[in-house]
């Protein structure tokens, strides 16, 4: 059990082992601790010299005998503290460097950029990363009915909420067999007929992003960044919202 819970702690099982030994003996030689330990001789030396270096086990000699001993355990969670500080303090250099690795990344930025997704969570990804980056007006096409059968009413409110939140509204065409969808402060909506238009998508164009969702026979999704693909299709998407008046 012990050794368990040091190894989800980050020490590895053989380390693990050897403290544990070290800790119980006291002061002990190399050949009681492998013996306790259950390895060899070998092992338990270049073991022992790694937690020497982490400070869990420090040595002294009595005539020409060494003998090791284990630190506190309290040691331990200094150890970690360190990690935690260590973790943080890249952080922080990091956060410097991400200016300079974002000018890097934008030397092809007249290329579009393409990421693809696959199944539920992955599509919730790209919903997750449009809910929080989008700004002012989203215009959108998508099918109620396909929407409801791959996700939760808990998914659909969490998206609704955090689009809320970040102040974006939408303007939909959609698609609803069996129901209508109302206007509300933050969204214009306008449904069109499944019979002449089967859409079975979700559609979602906002700032130079353009978020296509597959939803019935598979689920997948495209996020394409690209201004000029962003603008074209946003013009389409306002000509069928023109269009789609007539069927209110």
């Amino acid at each position: 059990m012990l050794e368990q819970e040091l190894i989800n702690i980050g020490i590895n099982e053989k380390e693990a082992k050897i403290y544990l030994a070290t800790l119980e003996l006291g002061q002990s030689t190399v050949q009681q601790v492998a013996q306790k330990a259950a390895v060899n001789r070998a092992t338990a030396y270049f073991i022992i010299d790694a937690l020497m270096q982490r400070g869990l086990v420090s040595s002294f000699y009595k005539g020409k005998k060494q003998y090791f001993i284990a630190a506190d355990p309290e040691r331990l969670l200094e150890i970690l503290e360190q990690e935690k500080e260590s973790i943080e303090k890249k952080k922080e250099n990091l956060k410097k460097l991400l200016p300079q690795l974002q000018s890097l990344n934008n030397k092809n930025a007249d290329k579009p950029v393409v990421k693809y997704y696959e199944g539920k969570e992955g599509i919730l990804a790209t919903v997750e990363e449009f809910t929080k980056s989008a700004k002012g007006k989203v215009y959108m096409a998508y099918s109620v009915d396909e929407v409801n059968s791959v996700f939760t009413p808990r998914d659909r409110e969490r998206a609704r909420a955090r689009r809320i939140n970040n102040k974006i509204t939408t303007q939909v065409i959609y698609t609803y067999k069996n129901g209508k969808l109302e206007n509300t402060p933050d969204g214009e909506r306008r449904k069109v007929p499944f019979d002449k238009f089967p859409i079975s998508i979700d559609i979602a164009i906002y700032d130079n992003k353009l978020r296509i969702a597959s939803l019935k026979d598979r689920l997948a999704g495209i996020v394409i960044e690209d201004v000029e693909i962003a603008n074209s299709l946003q013009a389409i998407m306002k000509l069928a919202w023109e269009g789609a008046e007539k069927y209110q």
